[in-house]
């Protein structure tokens, strides 16, 4: 790839693609509470050929008094710009506090622009904590599908969330969405891998449904990434999860590219200058497709997805990203043996600044239940039952130094019940964080939950893995495994965190049905996992 090339493809017009621009997306973001026309008595217009709302709703990073509303107009959601004009488009929104908008409490305006992919990111103010509520959209005579969401609580009792990772589109079909919308959490969080940034067959894969030729090539454009987006938001299943509830979101690395670290390819296959072009084409399209709030929208290819939320006394969830702050991997990204170069104490996975606001957040927090919504494992994973060990290289055995400073300032901050949230391995685990892993008997600090994918890596093998309460051999502090498909619901209260491991047999066809795989209890101020409710 020509590094020239790509920025002059990227960068000629910036006034007709707003690559590094923020106008756009200030326009995008104000809006209007005085509107006069009262459209919540309107009846709801047929769709028409060029109904632009063929993207859903979204909503997402609850705070409680605030919830972002989300969508794109995109009458053809195939095309670089979604089929719109290269203008801006006035949209209307309202929220209320039921389905029928009987009860509306806040409505307004704001502007999709071409130069934002025609996104809008609404941010709702002026809402009580803790509370349900239901929003739509309109554009061009048009009505949105309608969305529910919910404010963050002052205080509460209990707290029902999902989470979800790893959701190829040509690798089968999302059946494991429908299922988890129907769950009615309060929240879902999404780990990464929203998206797969690889060129598509002919055929779209397991799903036989067949796809145009911009999409054999693999995303690196802007205007290949928005497609991508099309292609996967078209579903239904995954716009039936976004309108179910609030989504609270971080990346892994099939959104910009395999494995990448920091301002590197995979493998130095990709010149650090291109590959941050490419990286500011993936975060921008990231931005304007999930509903995220202003401070998340990238400067060129550098943004601060990493922020904090709070259910009350009850649970604080810190959202990280060990993506775009990473040292690079070594001895190669994969499993390796005796690689002496992962114990660098310079090594991190976080960056600097991001492992201090992690580490000062735990230690003021007074929630019961103190949560690390992230990507990789961070357990150690032995992949080889002799000696010496065979460790993944891209997941926090890679970066043991990083690991052992968070664990470390667990301890000696005396953080509250600890709970690490996963993605990105294709594989549901539960197990438990040791202060030593090479030490079975060492203090257990914490658990960690680790999510299957929704769909990358096709149906899985029911067979493979370990019953609940078991114990891996080679990582006895592994409780529970299971390659399968599916995501992971979570119950908190003050005195427990239970978790249901839901599963789903099948994705080669559509229709699977959904069940409990495994369910595991930890009790406040007790770490470990218990079998059962």
């Amino acid at each position: 790839m020509d590094a020239e090339r790509r920025l002059a493809a990227n960068l000629s017009d910036r006034s007709r693609r707003g690559f590094l621009g923020f106008t756009g997306a200030a326009v995008a973001l104000a809006f209007t509470t005085g509107l006069a026309d009262p459209w919540t008595r309107e009846a709801p217009l047929a769709r028409s050929a060029d109904y632009p709302f063929q993207l859903g709703v979204a909503s997402g990073d609850p705070l409680t008094d605030s919830v972002v509303l989300w969508t794109r107009l995109a009458p053809k959601p195939l095309e670089p710009l979604g089929g719109m004009p290269y203008t801006r488009s006035k949209v209307e929104w309202e929220i209320a506090e039921d389905e029928g908008f009987t009860r509306r409490v806040r409505h307004g305006s704001a502007w999709a622009t071409p130069e934002l992919g025609h996104s809008v990111h609404v941010e709702a103010r002026g809402l009580k904590p803790g509370h349900e509520y239901f929003y739509r959209f309109r554009a061009g005579g048009e009505v949105s599908p309608v969305g529910r969401t919910k404010t963050a609580p002052v205080r509460s009792d209990l707290l029902k969330l999902a989470f979800a990772s790893c959701a190829s589109w040509p690798d089968g079909f999302y059946t494991a969405y429908r299922h988890l919308a129907a769950e009615n959490p309060d929240v879902i969080f999404h780990l990464g891998d929203y998206i797969y940034e690889y060129g598509i067959l002919a055929n779209g894969g397991r799903r036989n449904v067949p796809v145009p030729d911009q999409f054999r090539v693999q995303c690196d454009t802007l205007d290949r990434f928005r497609i991508q987006y099309g292609l996967y938001k078209s579903d239904p299943d995954l716009q039936a999860a976004h309108q179910a509830a609030p989504w609270i979101v971080t990346w892994d690395d099939h959104e910009v590219l395999d494995n990448y670290a920091a301002n590197v390819g995979p493998g130095g296959n990709v010149s650090e200058q291109d590959f941050l072009v490419i990286r500011a084409n993936a975060y921008r399209a990231y931005w304007e497709n999930l509903p995220l709030r202003l401070p998340q929208l990238p400067q060129g290819p550098d943004t601060r997805l990493f922020r904090r939320f709070t259910f009350g006394d009850l649970a604080q969830f810190n959202v990280l990203d060990a993506r775009q702050y990473r040292s690079d991997q070594v001895c190669g990204d994969g499993q390796q043996i005796d690689c002496a170069e992962r114990l660098d104490p310079s090594r991190t996975m976080l960056g600097d600044e991001q492992e201090k606001w992690l580490l000062d957040g735990l230690g003021r927090s007074r929630a019961r239940w103190n949560v690390m919504a992230q990507q990789m494992a961070m357990s150690q994973l032995d992949f080889d039952a002799g000696t010496p060990q065979r460790l993944s290289m891209d997941l926090w055995d890679g970066y043991r130094a990083a690991r052992d400073r968070v664990f470390q300032g667990i301890t000696e901050r005396e953080v509250r019940n600890p709970v690490v949230l996963t993605g990105d391995i294709h594989y549901n685990l539960a197990g438990e964080l040791k202060a030593n892993f090479d030490d079975p008997n060492s203090e257990t600090i914490g658990i960690e939950l680790v999510g299957t994918s929704i769909s990358s890596g096709g149906n899985g093998n029911p067979a493979t893995g370990l019953p609940p309460g078991g114990r891996d051999p080679v990582n006895p502090h592994i409780r529970f495994s299971s390659y399968t498909r599916g995501y992971v619901t979570c119950e908190v209260t003050p005195g427990q965190w239970r978790t249901d491991y839901r599963v789903v047999p099948y994705i080669d066809k559509p229709g699977a049905p959904v069940e409990t795989k495994a369910t595991f209890t930890t009790l406040d101020g007790r770490p470990g996992l218990n079998v059962g409710a």
